[in-house]
């Protein structure tokens, strides 16, 4: 993605906002940008907003946290992008495709599984539909505390069949990072930063890990607004980055249509997107604890929108969520291409997806320990 030349520069207080040039006619205008500016002013757990058009930044925001370019927690947001790594892996060669089961890619499965575990294939996991107990909610800190993740995961009874109803559960994310590393004898970091770190020119930090050592699969990765804005274009443009094929032909499609529905929004869910509608448009977005967010909005003015927050505080009975889909809503109406907003989970409004997010609130986990 390109940056050009700084045109505009003004602070106040911890507030900083940038505008640059803008190439065409179709990108937004000054006074939406001030009126972003504002709004965002209005709501002090932003941390940062970063917008580009057409593949160029042209917009940003800081007023606390991390800078644009700094690595931030997007905690649960970790499984949409945990959805393009797998992509990328496919289109490596190094899984066949999400039909592929999950047992041919482990290296053993713990000896009280259900035999149904073999009927779980990538494409369950991708769309939270394994059929098994859930390790989030109130299940979660026996989970994290438990001296194998993905054993007791597999160990979980099942509550429906293998793609039956979306399960949301961080446990499900978790094997499907375990299938990357045995599938390709790499660490999930490892593919994560060759598969998409490399050809979108992002970094890719460590993240916490398992106690067997695989990259905890779908919660805390860390990522700057900047990056998300680039895996935001990367499915805007069908999986393709300077004309290097990094996520499989039909892979955002498949992506983007639904296979299940959120019980608490009624939205649906693809391979680590949501589906829904937000000021009247269709859109895809990922949903991470407290507000850590990627929107696209498909068809005539695409739009890629990423959203960050703070990870401290719960985020979704506050209305704060909203307010962040407020944000965005006058933006995509003038046709922006990626708008990124760092906020803190706090103001996200809690409903019943985000009440499980919250290891404080739901098992009295301290909120150092890996969450979700």
């Amino acid at each position: 993605m390109r940056f050009p030349l700084l045109v505009s520069c003004c602070c106040v207080l911890s507030f900083v906002s940038f505008s640059l040039p803008m190439a065409s006619a179709n990108a937004p205008d000054a006074a939406r940008l001030q009126a972003l500016d504002e709004r965002t002013a209005e709501l002090p757990r932003v941390h940062a907003v970063v917008v580009a058009h057409d593949g160029e930044i042209v917009h940003e925001i800081h007023q606390g946290g991390p800078g644009v370019a700094a690595p931030a927690n997007v905690k649960s947001l970790s499984k949409t992008v945990l959805a393009a790594i797998t992509g990328a892996a496919i289109e490596a060669g190094v899984i066949d495709s999400v039909d592929q089961p999950l047992a041919s890619l482990l290296n053993s499965l713990p000896s009280d599984a259900d035999p149904r575990v073999n009927d779980i294939t990538v494409a369950h996991l991708l769309a939270q539909q394994a059929g098994l107990e859930r390790t989030s909610g109130s299940h979660y800190g026996a989970w994290v505390a438990s001296a194998n993740w993905v054993n007791d995961a597999l160990s979980r009874p099942f509550v429906d069949a293998p793609g039956g109803r979306m399960l949301y559960s961080t446990g499900t994310s978790h094997l499907l990072s375990a299938a990357l590393t045995h599938a390709s004898g790499e660490s999930t970091l490892a593919l994560a930063q060759r598969l998409l770190g490399e050809p979108l020119n992002i970094t890719i930090p460590a993240w916490p890990r398992d106690p067997q050592g695989i990259y905890f699969g779908g919660n805390d990765m860390l990522l700057s607004p900047r990056a998300l804005v680039e895996i935001g274009e990367l499915y805007r443009n069908d999986g393709v980055v300077n004309g290097q094929r990094v996520l499989p032909e039909g892979w955002v499609e498949a992506s983007w249509t639904a296979r299940g529905s959120s019980p608490w929004t009624g939205d649906g869910y693809g391979y680590g997107w949501f589906i829904s509608r937000i000021g009247g448009r269709e859109v895809r977005y990922g949903w991470g604890y407290g507000g850590q967010m990627i929107y696209v909005f498909p068809g005539r003015a695409p739009v890629a929108i990423a959203m960050t927050s703070d990870p401290d505080q719960p985020s979704a009975r506050t209305g704060y969520r909203t307010q962040l889909h407020a944000l965005a809503g006058p933006l995509v109406a003038r046709g922006y291409s990626v708008l990124v907003a760092r906020a803190p989970r706090a103001m996200i409004d809690l409903n019943r997806h985000e009440r499980e997010l919250d290891p404080v609130m739901v098992t009295g986990l301290p909120r150092d320990q890996p969450l979700q």
